[in-house]
């Protein structure tokens, strides 16, 4: 009993202490460094800080781990499938896609706690009346406004692309809310929208070299064409798009150019050889690019680095040759463990054809392995033809070269290389117009977008009644293969569920991908954290 009275009085104690000090204002406590907003969001550099830790943030749809980008855009859909042993996406559809699927939480949280509450911020603080002697005059502050409204739409039209209805947060929050609703997925793109359109308005047309990873003016008209589209806007769609196209500031690149145009190659594959993706590398057709720097704190994002060739990439390190000696890869091919296994329809019915297409030559697409073991008396010499399952669907098939590059900080097997990324590149923006003149009912006009691109890559030109919306996929996959977001594009356009079943690399996919599936499940912990209203599943899960 005594030592029971002794803590008693003991936390007595302590709580009229913790009460005193809290009326004393002792625990008030000001920090005079800090990343606080209302310290950090006071001066331009502020700003200009803030902005770079949103680019950090956007960098992480790529970045922050194997099992987002890689494993959500491109497997369980036309493209591809996981194929190996060790590696289960999107098998089977209904027990691996549900409201607790790792990636399905991944992906919202990333747009909820890390993209819309620092563009909110940004956006937010940066209209302070209190501020405004900070701007030198209104296109400055508006500006960066600009800048954190594009990331705000971006995430906006991610999440509407995935998920369908989503809940709009359009400011920043002093308490916690737990009444959450979902907006309609049109009133997602219009709101998508409005943040595009302003910065349209305000972004800079062009950055220099220290600035490059920034976004400008053509990366708000290229997405605003985009939505335009979903919103079922075709003829401003084409007008944004335009705005692109015919600004001068960008086209096409035909030529040879950049770090390796004296070296066996083409154009095409110019555009994917290492330090050649950005603006001041003479790559004009570049418009948005995610910056990697490898040797630098903070250059690679959470998992360090760009990892498409990891996932891209067939797992060459398990094959061996007739006397058991393993393959090293020593050369830019990189250490891939096949994650993302190509499907017939992307390694052979897209260039069925026009084989000789040049996004299909033998510098950008490897089809012929070489045993690469010194030590080998194989050396050199063509990897026969594989008949064992995991070795062909994983350790060695056909893949795009666009993943290659020079591995991260000099190692090899990192799985990982420190070239940037393209988000978006021009010939994106005429494949975009091309589906706005059809939906429009203009197949004439989406013919001549189509063959500006088919004609830089040598493609037999194509007629008015070729075009249908089937033939703009084919094109955007093989244009656009490992760089745009393969599902969310089905998903936009409608036909995810169909193209799976028709093209899906795996029997099982294809026979266990059902209607509902068109949209991804909202997350359960979303819905359990929301108790204060009702945040819906969508239809079926």
């Amino acid at each position: 009993m005594k030592s029971r009275s002794a803590i008693a009085w003991a936390l007595s104690l302590m709580l009229m202490l913790f009460l005193g000090a809290c009326r004393s204002g002792l625990l008030n406590e000001k920090p005079l460094s800090s990343l606080n907003a209302d310290v950090t969001l006071t001066s331009k550099s502020g700003f200009d800080a803030y902005l770079t830790g949103l680019s950090w943030a956007a960098r992480e749809e790529y970045a922050m781990g194997d099992n987002t980008y890689c494993a959500t855009e491109f497997p369980g859909t036309d493209e591809a499938g996981d194929a190996g042993s060790e590696y289960v996406t999107y098998r089977n559809w209904t027990t691996y896609l549900t409201p607790v699927t790792p990636e399905v939480i991944a992906d919202w949280n990333w747009a909820y706690t890390k993209m819309i509450p620092q563009a909110n911020t940004i956006i937010t603080y940066a209209q302070k009346p209190q501020l405004k002697d900070i701007w030198t005059n209104d296109a400055e502050k508006n500006a960066v406004i600009a800048e954190a409204r594009f990331y705000r739409a971006y995430t906006y039209n991610f999440l509407a692309n995935l998920y369908g209805d989503v809940p709009i947060v359009d400011t920043i929050l002093g308490t916690p809310r737990f009444d959450y609703v979902r907006d309609p997925r049109k009133d997602v793109y219009e709101f998508a929208k409005e943040d595009l359109e302003f910065a349209s308005k305000w972004l800079p047309e062009t950055v220099d070299k220290a600035h490059e990873g920034h976004v400008v003016k053509a990366a708000a008209d290229h997405l605003l064409s985009e939505v335009f589209i979903s919103l079922g806007q075709y003829d401003s769609a084409i007008a944004s798009a335009s705005r692109v196209i015919n600004s001068g500031l960008y086209h096409l690149m035909t030529q040879r150019f950049g770090s390796e145009a004296d070296r066996p190659g083409d154009v095409f594959s110019d555009l994917f050889r290492d330090g050649n993706q950005n603006r001041s590398s003479g790559n004009f057709e570049s418009i948005y690019v995610i910056q990697f720097e490898d040797y630098t704190e903070g250059g690679g994002g959470t998992n360090g680095g760009n990892n498409d060739i990891r996932n891209f990439g067939p797992f060459l390190t398990h094959i061996a040759d007739p006397d058991g000696y393993l393959m090293l890869v020593t050369d830019s091919m990189g250490r891939g463990v096949g994650r993302v296994r190509p499907s017939n329809y992307l390694l052979y019915d897209i260039w069925a054809n026009d084989w000789n297409d040049m996004r299909n030559s033998s510098y950008n697409m490897r089809r012929v392995f070489y045993y690469d073991n010194p030590a080998s008396k194989y050396f050199g010499q063509p990897v026969e033809p594989r008949t064992a399952r995991e070795d062909t669907m994983r350790s060695m098939y056909p893949y795009s070269r666009k993943v290659e590059g020079k591995p991260w900080e000099g190692v090899n097997t990192s799985g990982r290389t420190a070239k940037d990324k393209y988000v978006y590149r021009l010939a994106g923006t005429y494949l975009l117009r091309a589906e706005a003149y059809f939906r429009k009912g203009d197949a004439e006009d989406a013919a001549k977008d189509l063959n500006t691109v088919r004609a830089r890559a040598h493609a037999a030109p194509i007629a008015s009644a070729d075009v249908s919306l089937d033939f703009i996929l084919d094109e955007r996959a093989r244009e656009l293969f490992t760089e745009e977001p393969r599902r969310r594009t089905l998903i936009r356009m409608g036909n995810l569920v169909d193209r799976v079943r028709k093209y899906g690399l795996m029997e099982s996919s294809r026979e266990t991908v059902q209607d509902y599936h068109k949209f991804w499940p909202i997350p359960q912990q979303a819905i359990d954290a929301n108790f204060g209203a009702k945040l819906t599943q969508n239809e079926g899960y």
